[in-house]
């Protein structure tokens, strides 16, 4: 490197350790430079969600008790924004495969700061309910994850392979007691698809119903029930203890995050079935208010936080907003109606 002499014009060399130190200093300055913009974007992303919120801290429903598929989802929801929009809050109203909280969360209208986890589960109990509110009172923001099932029996049960659950439900299917989730829940659909797929009465299925995910465990692991039926991210930690033995999952295939459990398929029963969870808001928001609800979540989808936690968990990542959003919600609806008339939980 070289320099030019004031005013007679002579060069002269710079020493190389001279021109380490320029070299380091312009590096710096162009790093620092960068850090401030992206500080800069983060600030004003920052400012306009919580303008959206209205500088109140944002809530989000759980509509299940503790430990269940939407209290996890709503508490993942709220580590993964943490470093977004601060602290939240996470409350739970339990029952009736959140029929009980969508009614009483409709009642929020027009309040950004109010969120609701919802999913295929509450599409099925707002039919089976009848359900004083539905999906279509409230704004659905995005689809965030979807997970398979699992069917598991306690590690004491005599049933060792889910041909034999299948054998069972076939010669006295109202003997076959299965715990899940709520009325109506993608749990209870799985159920009756089983009992349709082996030639019993899906109608007939000794289904016992929990408000809850830990509620659901609890009968499951007490042996209360002959078999349980859940996510996999709520009955993996029992099956990797020992306490729960895993028949199979509703994939199409064996999953890497429960290695030699076998799909329904896979073990003659030709079922599949997918949970979906998402997230909305109340009804009566401003566009602008909408629109930065829906960017802070694509900023959470995209961050470190939640891609940690989807792989903890096993779940899908499934984001989806904007009108295809809409068009899955409306076929989700018709195909959920469907299928709970071909097993006879509605009429």
């Amino acid at each position: 490197m070289e320099t030019q002499d004031q005013p007679t014009g002579k060069r002269r060399r710079v020493p190389r350790a001279a021109q380490l130190v320029i070299g380091a200093v312009a590096s710096v300055a162009m790093i620092a430079t960068l850090t401030v913009t992206g500080l800069e974007q983060r600030s004003d992303a920052a400012s306009g969600y919580q303008a959206a919120l209205g500088g109140r801290q944002l809530s989000i429903m759980a509509p299940a008790n503790p430990g269940g598929g939407w209290d996890q989802t709503s508490r993942a929801v709220q580590a993964s924004l943490a470093d977004i929009v601060g602290r939240s809050e996470v409350y739970n109203v339990g029952g009736a495969g959140g029929t009980i909280g969508l009614p009483q969360f409709v009642r929020h209208s027009g309040e950004a700061n109010e969120l609701m986890v919802t999913g295929a589960i509450m599409v099925g109990a707002i039919l089976t309910n009848e359900s004083e509110a539905s999906l279509e009172d409230v704004d659905m923001l995005a689809r965030l994850t979807t997970e398979y099932l699992v069917v598991a029996v306690p590690a004491s049960s005599p049933i060792q392979t889910m041909e034999e659950l299948g054998d069972a439900m076939a010669a006295d299917v109202g003997s076959v007691s299965i715990a899940g989730g709520s009325a109506g829940g993608v749990e209870q659909v799985l159920a009756g698809l089983i009992a349709q797929a082996v030639g019993a009465d899906p109608a007939q299925v000794s289904y016992v119903a929990h408000s809850g995910g830990g509620e659901a465990l609890t009968t499951m692991l007490s042996g209360s029930s002959t078999a349980g039926i859940s996510g996999i991210s709520e009955l993996a930690p029992y099956i990797a203890d020992g306490s729960m033995r895993a028949l199979a999952v509703s994939s199409p295939e064996e999953l890497e995050t429960l290695p030699g459990v076998p799909s329904l398929r896979e073990s003659g029963i030709d079922v599949e079935l997918q949970n979906w969870r998402g997230i909305a808001a109340p009804r009566g928001l401003e566009d602008d208010e909408r629109a930065a609800l829906v960017s802070m979540l694509d900023e959470m989808r995209d961050s470190e936080t939640w891609r940690q936690i989807l792989d903890d968990r096993g779940w899908g990542d499934a984001y989806l907003t904007g009108p295809e959003l809409e068009a899955f919600i409306d076929e989700e609806q018709q195909t959920t109606e469907q299928v709970l008339r071909s097993i006879g939980l509605v009429d």
